[in-house]
């Protein structure tokens, strides 16, 4: 009887995250914006404005994102504001030369579904940001959500810029984690874009 309530109660376990994991996979887009990029292309992609609730992280820009999250997730709970993907992380614009820094100063934040969501509290390490519509080249990735993973991607756009100098770069690099943390890596979406501007 032991055996079986453990193995019932493991069951129960599992079903709860991966219930959890897939009501992050399937949490909804901020409104216009448009859906992932397919893995591997590369694309222009229009975003309209949107606010976000976003928190300065100093340090090991790999460990940035899951730096970040604790916090906002609080920020979104105590203001019971619903989840939706992407989770945006900015990076410095230095790293747009891959290899020259592994540390630095990024943003990390969680996008509200419309510009009209008023949180009624904020904490002084979380700021309320209106972010400007812009144009940006995206990357589609497909796996985890390594570091490393960020600067190849930051490297293909770099090599569709030099084939396209019509356009030049307006704004940090950044990526979009569109999945939750029980989302087999292979399975994983993130988008690394450039802001762009047409010369």
């Amino acid at each position: 009887m032991m055996k079986l309530g453990l193995g019932l109660l493991i069951v129960g376990v599992v079903g709860a995250l991966l219930t959890w994991g897939y009501r992050a996979a399937s949490a909804p887009l901020p409104e216009g914006f448009p859906p992932p990029t397919a893995k591997g292309d590369i694309e222009l992609k229009q975003y309209p404005a949107y606010r976000a609730a976003t928190v300065q992280v100093r340090g090991e820009l790999a460990k940035a994102p899951s730096r970040g999250f604790s916090t906002l997730f609080r920020h979104i709970s105590d203001n019971d504001i619903s989840m939706t993907a992407p989770v945006e992380t900015r990076y410095p614009a230095a790293t747009l030369r891959p290899g020259t820094i592994s540390e630095g100063d990024a943003a990390v934040s969680f996008l509200y579904r419309s510009v009209d969501v008023v949180p009624q509290t904020v904490a002084q390490n979380v700021a309320v940001e209106d972010m400007p519509s812009m144009v940006v080249v995206s990357v589609g990735v497909r796996g985890g959500y390594g570091y490393g993973v960020y600067t190849r991607g930051v490297q293909q756009l770099e090599g569709w810029l030099a084939a396209h100098p019509e356009y030049g770069v307006a704004g940090p690099p950044r990526r979009f984690f569109y999945d939750g943390p029980f989302i087999p890596n292979g399975l994983k979406r993130s988008d690394i874009q450039i802001p762009v501007e047409r010369h």
